[in-house]
């Protein structure tokens, strides 16, 4: 295997025909975190959807090699089972679907038919992993986003991301909507997940503020303008965007 886990190579897309992502370039290696950051309408959003499958983008140019594969010949679904994970800015809403029959059916669907998880290791993982993130008892039974708050929704998103164990994980704006504490809880889960899994996970986070960095420190910040990314820097660059805005970079 390749010491670059996501290698992204001059990546185009559309949109309704119109160009959000003009040539993007980077490359993520093994137990590395990653932050992708910029204004409104940059392309951050954009990147992750593509990268996830997306349907809704037109990828015009580029390649995408996720661990020695290659994603844009894969399906949304086969890019989750081989260990692709979005955390989404606007979870959906599964009416009529449990938490616990998603959850469960997530998991055997990357699991070969001989080997399905047994009712007793599920509901052992599944209350181990809803108190590490205080999700409520009656979670289990409750349908899958539907009548949650942002808050919720957002907290869900990493409860599904610690009972599937993805390998690449992507957080679409998981920080917004969220307060003081569940931003804690959400950095702290996502920190002890993946210094438990260093050899074979890799983060990509997407944010406007550094709010949820002081929870899960990164390796590289990239401020992403106008489709491309503009410049590269380590944590130290997302606390001086907080404090100066994007003007500085963009306007050079």
């Amino acid at each position: 295997m390749s010491n670059v886990f996501l290698n992204i190579n001059n990546l185009k897309a559309s949109v309704n025909d119109k160009e959000i992502l003009k040539g993007i370039n980077l490359e993520i290696k093994p137990g590395e975190i990653h932050v992708i950051m910029g204004t409104n309408g940059a392309g951050k959003s954009t990147l992750a959807s593509v990268i996830m499958g997306n349907p809704k983008y037109e990828v015009t140019e580029g390649s995408i090699v996720f661990n020695d594969q290659n994603l844009l010949d894969m399906k949304v679904d086969e890019r989750a089972r081989a260990g692709v994970f979005l955390a989404m800015q606007y979870p959906s809403e599964l009416s009529g679907v449990s938490n616990v029959q998603f959850l469960k059916s997530a998991i055997n669907s990357k699991r070969e038919k001989d080997n399905q998880i047994k009712l007793l290791d599920f509901y052992r993982l599944f209350k181990e992993k809803s108190a590490e993130m205080k999700i409520s008892e009656d979670y289990s039974n409750r349908y899958v986003n539907e009548g949650y708050s942002g808050g919720e929704k957002k907290k869900n998103e990493i409860f599904q991301m610690l009972m599937l164990e993805p390998k690449l994980i992507m957080l679409d704006e998981i920080d917004s909507g969220l307060d003081i504490d569940a931003i804690k809880t959400v950095g702290e889960n996502v920190t002890k997940y993946f210094n438990n899994h260093t050899n074979d996970t890799s983060v990509l986070i997407i944010t406007h503020y550094p709010r949820i960095l002081e929870y899960v420190k990164p390796d590289y910040v990239h401020v992403l303008h106008n489709g491309k990314i503009i410049k590269t820097g380590n944590y130290e660059l997302a606390l001086k965007l907080e404090n100066e805005g994007y003007d500085w970079i963009i306007e050079k």
